[in-house]
């Protein structure tokens, strides 16, 4: 029979602990979505790219990062690229590359499509006016593209909330990180994990429910 003393009040005696690996999580995260649009439009613009070369480099990377495991390319950072380039890399910053490049993967495929979704009589109206190839991309096809893209971005962003915490293995100080100094220095993990997937259902399911609402109204557009 199930006998388990429950003990909830270890929660609210060590939530400054627990809120501080919370916010390293939002912060984390937010930090991520930003590289990992710059990346995922470097990589999109690499796919479309008339040079071959470019466009299988951008093609290859994209294939190796998105067929992966992120744990395993997180670990790839942390361990190998101090080795390979001789640079004290901590695990804060190999969280943060880690996630963005394999955001980047991903987050390239919806600019890819909202690229190519923007009509292309705008663009030869915009040649016809004067502007150049680099004038066009970025003040008629990029903004446009974003725009139908936002919902994706919004999207990926729930997903890496959720992705940091593998921050836990490299001992980066989020809320699951947290979660596991706690519980090993109080034997309680049913109670603290508990709260810590309350807390990130908490988070993002709101921000999913908010997309799909989103997503239905420009389609409704």
């Amino acid at each position: 029979m199930f006998s388990y003393s429950f003990r909830w009040d270890i929660i609210p005696t060590n939530f400054n602990f627990l809120l501080s690996g919370l916010q390293n999580t939002l912060i984390l995260s937010a930090a991520t979505l930003v590289l990992a649009m710059l990346g995922g439009l470097l990589i999109a613009t690499l796919d479309m790219s008339r040079f071959r070369p470019l466009r299988w480099l951008g093609l290859g990377v994209g294939e190796i990062i998105r067929n992966t495991p992120i744990l395993v390319q997180l670990l790839w950072v942390y361990y190998v690229l101090p080795i390979v380039f001789g640079i004290n890399l901590s695990a804060y910053a190999a969280l943060l590359i880690g996630l963005s490049v394999y955001s980047s993967a991903f987050i390239s495929e919806s600019y890819r499509a909202g690229i190519q979704a923007v009509p292309k009589g705008q663009i030869e109206a915009a040649h016809v006016v004067g502007l150049s190839n680099v004038q066009t991309f970025f003040r008629i096809i990029l903004p446009q593209a974003i725009r139908m893209t936002l919902p994706a971005l919004a999207a990926n962003f729930v997903q890496l909330i959720k992705y940091s915490s593998l921050g836990s293995v490299i001992s980066v100080p989020e809320i699951t990180r947290r979660g596991m100094e706690l519980s090993s220095s109080t034997f309680r993990p049913l109670e603290i994990f508990t709260f810590i997937a309350v807390v990130y259902f908490c988070i993002c399911w709101p921000l999913a429910m908010a997309i799909r609402l989103w997503e239905r109204r420009l389609s409704n557009k």
